[in-house]
């Protein structure tokens, strides 16, 4: 085009709908300093060189950096903040292109559907690619409803996480797809050119979330975790299909109908697809967000259609089992639409013939319309449960029995720092720890056998976010762990004991014959580091913790608050083990009968005293509540089976002070002269906060002096005491002398 290229920095996109859409944002002037038009295509340089599609950014935005997704720095081997080369781009059509990507992908997925998704996107060899279809370009026509209800069918709810790699085109370099383009699986299927238009229309009407689906690539023997859903599962199967007089005889009707119920990415779907073909029946699945999102009269077709594909197998003699997905979306508990009593009425005509089983599965079985669950229709319920620690490792061990290891890979250790994962979690976790070591292998000897390393994995963890947290806010940990705490040697043990014991050592508590412990509440003077603590535990890995500030779960509306304290016990048992942090408990759970606002913290308190020893009781659950006025907090909460362990953080004496000077400036050059442990026996009054503060402050100081300043003197912390004042007065220690 005879334009040079222009050095920018990288950031990260905010906006949600460029996400992994092949999409870049460039600041209007650099697009006609490089002589683009919005929407073409641009080549970036980094580690690696990629193409993606360039668009305008909002107005405002800095010229001097571009905005891209993870997927794109990914492919440019590069990091948020470095600096990559953009220029125009040439790209022309493939003839043919060779993907690769996960074995459910490959077995599930037909190459028509990933054309579809791959429709107006830009891309050269070796790069990695989303399904999600880019919809953002005005003069796009990839289809993308159908692209969306054609993968949700295939591979359920978790196909916005599914990744595929660009193996090889014809020609090399940046090519985008048309539909002459053959596109093919590496060592698998590979499509046919798109029919012509006069058949379009005819394609596009018999298209519909509902598919006969393949083999499974997953064998029984695969489902770790599930083995006892899925043997209970395949016995009722044969029982309707291959005994039903013997069902009849015994009073009992040979009709079928589940309902499987587990978090989502569990694997749910995954397991009916093994079973059936382990009992060999045909499996008709249906999407029901797909169908659900279509217009009442197009929706009631669509499922017609599929109910009449399943009732045309059990008619030649075969029997089959109807699978609806994510039933909840289709059958919804509140406000059910008039389409719920038609699927409802079909579902009922067709469950009574013989050799035909419906099954159901949803992540909320309590947001599923009851009228499922008539004793003539969906009568049985099985649940898949979260993964624990080996069960984890197990399926690790699963998904990577094809993936060079090297001798350093601890499945074991991995499973117990991936706390709340399910299968999906996993297999995402692989494919980013892939990606890692095959950035680490690109500029090896071709002689050096590739292999993913215990480090890829540890790293891909901290990307990786778990579907159970998705919606939920964690706690940064910023890299420190209980070793980073100074003194606090028994406020520690207790945390230890109550919060890391029961999830490191439950044979123990079994063998011993108690529970562990619900709960603790901390309690001390402002800035004593009970934020700080919690924020250790987490550094642990081995749990995930869910941070809710008190006031955050009050609303004004009624009901609401406690609705909110339901979701948040809801979501830490769905990515148990895990643990729920109450900042400032005092504003949530404050004495009953003292309030003036309606009756809502009372309510509050009766909904929290509920979840921590109502009738169903938390497993792998611990809730840890923070505070500096405990005479606030409702005594109801303390006792014993709910906050029962109180642990005191109490100020720091000059020991502690001590041990916390020298962890807050273990990263700081300090002087010969610098006497930490003379300086804490003249800090009366510092909290852990304050003690933290007057090191930064003096570093501080040392810049001012010389921004080219290497160490810390002695006299730079004399100086800082005179800005940083201890926080902690006399009276604020008396009134917790009766706590201590």
């Amino acid at each position: 085009m005879g334009y040079p290229s222009i050095t920018l920095t990288t950031r990260l996109s905010s906006s949600a709908s460029d996400t992994r859409r092949g999409v870049v944002r460039l600041h209007p002037e650099v697009l006609d300093a490089l002589g683009l038009r919005p929407w073409d295509a641009v080549r970036l340089t980094g580690a690696r060189a990629t193409v993606a599609l360039a668009a305008a950014t909002t107005p405002g935005s800095p010229a001097g950096v571009v905005l891209v997704d993870d997927l794109t720095l990914i492919n440019l081997g590069m990091t948020e903040g470095t600096e990559i080369a953009v220029a125009p781009a040439r790209v022309g059509t493939a003839t043919s292109v060779t993907i690769a990507g996960s074995r459910m992908a490959a077995a599930s997925v037909a190459p028509e559907t990933v054309r579809l998704a791959l429709t107006g996107k830009v891309f050269t060899t070796g790069d990695t690619v989303s399904l999600l279809p880019q919809d953002l370009a005005p003069r796009n026509a990839s289809g993308a409803g159908q692209v969306r209800r054609s993968l949700s069918a295939a591979i359920g709810g978790t196909w916005t996480n599914e990744l595929i790699t660009i193996a090889g085109s014809d020609p090399e370099g940046a090519v985008t797809v048309a539909p002459s383009t053959v596109l093919r699986w590496r060592d698998g299927t590979e499509s046919a050119p798109r029919p012509s238009p006069a058949a379009a229309p005819e394609r596009a009407e018999q298209s519909a979330p509902v598919e006969q689906s393949a083999p499974p690539s997953v064998g029984v023997s695969d489902l770790v975790g599930s083995r006892q859903v899925a043997d209970r599962l395949t016995e009722w199967l044969r029982l309707s299909f291959e005994q039903p007089e013997l069902l009849e005889r015994l009073g009992a009707a040979p009709r079928l109908g589940v309902l499987l119920s587990g978090p989502s990415g569990v694997g749910k779907a995954t397991l009916v697809r093994a079973v059936t073909a382990a009992v060999g029946a045909e499996l008709v699945e249906v999407a029901a967000p797909g169908i659900g999102a279509l217009e009442a009269a197009t929706a009631a077709r669509r499922f017609r259609e599929a109910l009449g594909r399943a009732t045309d197998t059990v008619e030649s003699d075969a029997p089959c089992v109807l699978l609806v997905t994510d039933v909840d979306s289709l059958l919804p508990a509140t406000d059910p639409p008039p389409l719920a009593t038609v699927v409802l009425e079909e579902l009922a005509a067709v469950i009574d013939r013989p050799r035909l089983a419906i099954v159901a599965t949803s992540a909320r079985p309590e947001s599923v319309d009851p009228r499922l669950r008539d004793p003539d229709l969906v009568d049985r319920e099985l649940t898949i449960t979260q993964p624990d620690g080996r069960t984890r490792a197990d399926l690790l061990r699963v998904l990577l029995r094809e993936t060079p290891l090297d001798t350093d890979v601890d499945l074991g250790e991995l499973g117990e720092y991936t706390p709340g994962f399910v299968a999906a979690d996993l297999a995402a976790l692989c494919r980013e720890s892939a990606v890692r070591a095959a950035l680490r292998h690109q500029h090896g000897s071709e002689a050096e056998q590739p292999r993913l390393r215990q480090q890829d994995f540890l790293d891909a963890v901290s990307s990786v976010r778990p579907l159970s947290m998705s919606a939920s806010d964690s706690l940064s940990t910023g890299g420190i762990g209980l070793d980073d705490v100074g003194d606090m040697t028994e406020v520690k043990q207790s945390l230890t004991e109550t919060v890391l014991w029961p999830l490191q050592y439950p044979d123990s508590f079994t063998r011993l014959g108690v529970d562990p412990p619900r709960g603790v509440l901390l309690h001390g003077p402002p800035g004593c580091g009970k934020t700080f603590l919690v924020r250790a535990l987490a550094g642990s890995g081995k749990l995930n913790v869910l941070s809710v500030k008190g006031a955050e779960l009050l609303d004004k509306w009624v009901g609401e608050s406690e609705r909110a304290v339901r979701e948040l016990f809801l979501r830490a048992s769905n990515a148990a083990p895990s643990l729920v942090f109450l900042d400032e408990v005092d504003a949530l759970a404050p004495r009953r009968g003292q309030s003036a606002d309606s009756g809502v913290s009372d309510r509050v308190v009766a909904a929290l005293l509920t979840e921590l020893d109502g009738v169903e009781p938390m497993r792998d659950v611990v809730v840890v509540g923070a505070t500096n006025r405990p005479e606030l907090v409702d005594p109801a909460l303390t006792r014993p089976g709910r906050l029962e362990r109180m642990v005191a953080v109490p100020p720091p004496d000059s020991a502690a002070r001590a041990e916390i000077l020298r962890s807050a400036a273990k990263n700081t050059p300090l002087t010969p002269d610098v006497d930490l442990t003379a300086l804490a026996a003249r800090l009366e009054g510092y909290s852990a906060a304050d003690c933290a503060a007057l090191i930064r402050e003096a570093a501080l100081t040392a810049m001012r002096e010389s921004l080219s300043a290497a160490e810390v003197r002695a006299n730079h912390l004399e100086t800082a005491r005179a800005t940083v004042r201890p926080s902690l007065d006399a009276e604020q220690l008396t009134a917790f002398d009766g706590y201590f």
